[in-house]
Formats: structure tokens, sequence, C-alpha cells
């Protein structure tokens, strides 16, 4: 029997070029023109409201875009796409 697939939020954030950066810490993945960071462990709601949050820390490029997917996709954005920050309903 197949291993169900678990729900992950890619979070992709532009890759911008930022002079002076006094530390990088690496743990997402370049992905042409973007860096994306995968998350899971909880509900889609509480991914989605960390890919927010994540969007609207200072110094956080704008176009950040979370992708709802499934861990072993094929490719990076394959799942539905949603806008970052969240608007406030």
């Amino acid at each position: 029997m197949a291993a169900v697939p678990t729900m992950v939020v890619e979070i992709h954030v532009p890759l911008l070029p930022t002079p002076d950066l006094p530390e990088v810490f690496d743990e997402g993945e370049e992905d042409g023109d973007v860096y994306v960071f995968v998350v899971t462990g909880a509900g889609e709601g509480d991914l989605l409201a960390l890919a927010s949050s994540m969007a609207t820390l200072p110094g956080a490029p704008a176009g950040s875009v979370a992708v709802v997917s499934i861990d072993g996709a094929e490719e990076f954005g394959l799942g539905r796409r949603v806008a970052r920050p969240l608007s406030a309903p």
C-alpha cells in the first residue's frame, strides 16, 4: 500500500540582492528566481498563517506566495497558489 502524502505549504520568496547581510541561515532551496521554504506539521490554516507572518517580517521582499502542495511533489509550485500576506477578513 502506498503512503498517504502529507500536505505541505511551500513559501516562495523572491531572491533579491542583499548587500551587507550579516548572516545567512540556509534552510530553504533555491528554485529559479525564488527561494522556497517548506513547512508542514500543522493544519493548512496554521501553515498559511505562518507563511503570511513570514511575508510581513521586516526586510522580507514583496511578492511572496504560498503554495499548498504535498510532500514528494515532482517539483515546486505545482499546488494551489495563495498570495501573501493573507488579507484580513
